[in-house]
């Protein structure tokens, strides 16, 4: 395996897909739909035909121009960027930031504070004691202990191999994600490399996000896949099989999925019904709109619900079914 692991923040499709092309087809494979993720925006149709809202992702739409298609989203235009905060308010947040409010759960969590660094002025700086954890908790507890990101973007509050705001990578060891955290206590406490393997699959399981745009999905997942690729390089000095890299993909695709947050179903899928029965004397099948987004109710709605995987069980379940009322 040949992954450049200091390709910095730009992860090229066209390595993934000389890599292992099953490996790009699970990272771009919708769980819910049984389909590929969509694009759900625009901003590719300068593309041409293919790049439509409404259209999958492809590996021969990302593929083949020198992975120049999708980029991070310090890589993209300004006119891209600035569409992107006025339709779909995407605004990306810095590392420190992120390290902040990160702590804030990890306080709680530990029930003290600077436990995996000290906060500076627009940075932090990285404890390099090992962790030590409170009476009554466990290093296991705190790798099985749930996150989710809404609105996950590039997931930085998941990993932070790089500032999404000044595109600065960020070494492993340095890393203030909440799987990166994850990673970090696992590394601690484990020097066998196969019960690694198997803690870090149940750190990935225990981390979750969604969002609406397709790039940002498939980012999202490429971030999550090179940050366990690097900080096994980072601790063993090694590379992961294909067939472990397509484990965890397979974890990470259904944990990292395409999703309208206000509606808990894949975006732009709420279609119009048909009536129960034809009007008297009409030709014309009648229909009526989506009761969900005319009413405002989350449990009622014609498009495609979003399923993720319940790692306790290993069967899929609706996001939806987790929400109360």
């Amino acid at each position: 395996m040949n992954i450049a692991l200091k390709e910095k923040i730009d992860i090229k499709e066209d390595i993934l897909f000389k890599l292992n092309k099953e490996l790009l087809e699970i990272l771009l494979k919708d769980k819910s739909s049984g389909q590929n993720i969509i694009w759900a925006i625009d901003d590719y149709n300068i593309y041409g035909n293919n790049y439509a809202a409404s259209d999958y992702i492809t590996i021969e739409s990302i593929t083949g121009q020198n992975g120049e298609v999708i980029k991070p989203r310090i890589q993209k235009s300004n006119d891209t960027k600035v569409i992107r905060i006025r339709e779909k308010a995407e605004v990306f947040t810095p590392s420190w930031v992120c390290n902040a409010q990160n702590n804030l759960v990890d306080n709680a969590w530990f029930d003290s504070n600077n436990i995996f660094n000290q906060e500076t002025e627009n940075g932090w700086e990285t404890n390099n004691n090992k962790i030590l954890f409170p009476m009554g908790k466990t290093w296991q507890d705190y790798v099985m202990s749930t996150r989710l990101e809404i609105t996950c973007g590039e997931a930085p509050y998941l990993t932070s191999r790089y500032d999404t705001v000044t595109g600065e990578y960020i070494e492993p060891q340095d890393r203030i994600g909440l799987l990166d955290r994850k990673l970090r206590i696992i590394s601690e406490n484990i020097e066998d490399k196969d019960e690694w393997i198997d803690w870090a699959k149940k750190a990935v399981q225990n981390i979750y996000g969604y969002d609406w745009q397709g790039d940002n999905v498939l980012l999202a997942r490429e971030n999550i896949l090179y940050s366990v690729i690097e900080y096994y390089k980072f601790v063993y000095n090694d590379t992961l099989s294909i067939l472990m890299l397509k484990e965890f993909a397979e974890i990470i695709s259904w944990n990292i999925w395409q999703m309208d947050g206000l509606r808990c179903v894949i975006p732009n899928s709420c279609k119009p019904i048909k009536k129960g029965q034809l009007e008297l004397f009409s030709t014309t099948e009648n229909f009526e709109e989506c009761q969900g987004c005319k009413k405002n109710d989350i449990h009622n709605h014609t498009g495609v619900y979003c399923k993720i995987m319940d790692w306790n069980t290993n069967k899929p379940i609706k996001f939806v079914s987790l929400l109360k009322g």
